[in-house]
């Protein structure tokens, strides 16, 4: 049977609403459907789009992500900001990003909208509150896929190519503890809460490869004991400056180089003992860092002061030695956190090895008064998903591709191993390679 379509796109997000966008740009006939009331996802909480500037810079800060992965997102980057302009939404001036990314700001919002219009403006369709339920088929190509619409009918929208771009599964805390590791599931996610793995068991139930098992994934810190009580809440509430700061664990003791990032030091912490931690700094750190923009052109915000009118476990040693009257209830030896700070600035000052080190930030942090909120890792996507080839081409256990079947954005895995260097920028790239990808010859 003919297709009805050049590409089905299975998700509303960045990456899903970037490939419908560039497809039907480019002539192609498209549907897209959403699970969701709108489109947008995550990618309407982000305002950057950024990642590493070379493959070296890759590599060193990515080394166990798939090569050919990596390198498509670096050697693509300046393509997907063109893209973005191309459409009419503004992006700001290069600039640095954590200490070895660069990026752009631009209007997320603005550009998700635009997306849809483009692809509705060319005769091309956006299906809210679509739910799919099988892929279609047939003689180990994929065709398309059956899908529940919003009025309760059953449809089949068959297509050359097939999309997966639901967003990963953050939603679903069985696959959490099942891909993330133990304990996973209890994570509060920082995200759109319609991505819970729909694309995965699509994949999975036509052979695609899952991987990489315990790659970790990408979130912040956030205060422990407040709930996200809106979107805006994903930004206001996460701790980006804990790069400057000390956490320690239950055990009183440091485990990670928080300099590195809050994104690494947040998985580091989802696998200690109950997943929390005292995050501790001094007034250098409150002043410079937590009272000041995350990057460039971002709102300021002090989250230490917004963390303790909310409620969170906070509090303010005017000395070190009131680090001793931290609350039994919270479960930390306060005197021996004390002893452990202490140290660290002695070793600081000295210019001695640090363990673990501060590649990032020697400092000591003596200037009091001393601030301490206690924290916990909130996750925003898993770095576990479809496993994919340069091209957005789903593949099987033994690396073939799975014709006519796509995926693209946080559905994927293999790009991310325990390293992270843009979420967004891997969305619009990834999403304009399945584009590209549709274009070709189906079942190539």
């Amino acid at each position: 049977m003919e297709p009805d379509l050049d590409l089905l796109v299975i998700g509303g997000g960045m990456a899903g609403l970037t490939a419908a966008a560039s497809a039907a740009h480019n002539g192609m006939s498209v549907v897209l459907i959403e699970i969701g009331a709108d489109v947008g996802g995550s990618g309407r909480y982000a305002g950057y789009i950024w990642t590493a500037p070379t493959r070296e810079v890759m590599e060193e800060q990515n080394p166990d992500g798939v090569r050919e992965l990596r390198e498509n997102v670096v050697d693509s980057f300046a393509e997907a900001v063109s893209w973005i302009e191309s459409t009419g939404v503004e992006t700001g001036q290069p600039q640095r990003i954590l200490p070895f990314g660069i990026g752009h700001k631009f209007d997320t919002n603005h550009y998700i909208d635009t997306c849809r219009k483009l692809v509705e403006q060319t005769g091309g369709e956006v299906w809210l509150r679509a739910t799919p339920s099988e892929l279609l088929e047939a003689d180990g190509v994929v065709g398309g896929a059956r899908v529940t619409t919003a009025d309760g009918r059953s449809r089949e929208l068959r297509a050359r190519h097939t999309l997966l771009a639901t967003g990963g599964f953050q939603g679903s805390t069985k696959l959490r503890e099942e891909l993330v590791g133990p304990g996973a599931g209890s994570l509060p996610v920082r995200s759109n809460p319609n991505s819970r793995g729909g694309g995965m068991e699509l994949a999975r139930s036509v052979g695609a490869a899952i991987g990489f098992e315990r790659a970790g994934f990408y979130g912040h810190l956030v205060p422990s004991g407040i709930p996200f009580a809106d979107p805006a809440d994903f930004i206001d509430l996460s701790l980006y400056f804990s790069e400057h700061a000390l956490l320690f664990n239950l055990s009183g003791e440091r485990f990670t180089d928080e300099t590195l990032g809050d994104h690494l030091t947040t998985i580091a912490l989802s696998e200690q003992p109950e997943a929390r931690g005292l995050l501790v700094f001094d007034s250098r750190v409150h002043r410079t860092w937590n009272a000041s923009a995350y990057v460039e052109g971002a709102d300021v915000l002090d989250k230490f002061a917004l963390a303790t009118r909310r409620g969170g476990r906070t509090g303010l040693a005017r000395t070190m030695d009131e680090f001793d009257l931290l609350p039994e209830a919270w479960g930390y030896d306060g005197s021996r956190i004390r002893q452990a700070i202490e140290l660290f600035n002695t070793r600081a000052e000295a210019g001695q090895t640090l363990t673990p080190g501060r590649q990032l930030d020697a400092a000591p942090l003596d200037e009091p008064p001393f601030y301490v909120i206690e924290t916990i890792p909130a996750i925003t996507f898993p770095f576990c998903g479809i496993r994919i080839d340069s091209r957005a081409r789903a593949l099987d256990s033994s690396g073939a591709v799975i014709p006519g079947l796509l995926a693209a954005g946080s559905d994927t895995g293999g790009l991310w191993n325990r390293a992270y260097a843009g979420g967004v920028a891997s969305a619009v790239v990834f999403g304009l390679t399945a584009a590209a990808t549709a274009r070709t010859t189906a079942g190539e």
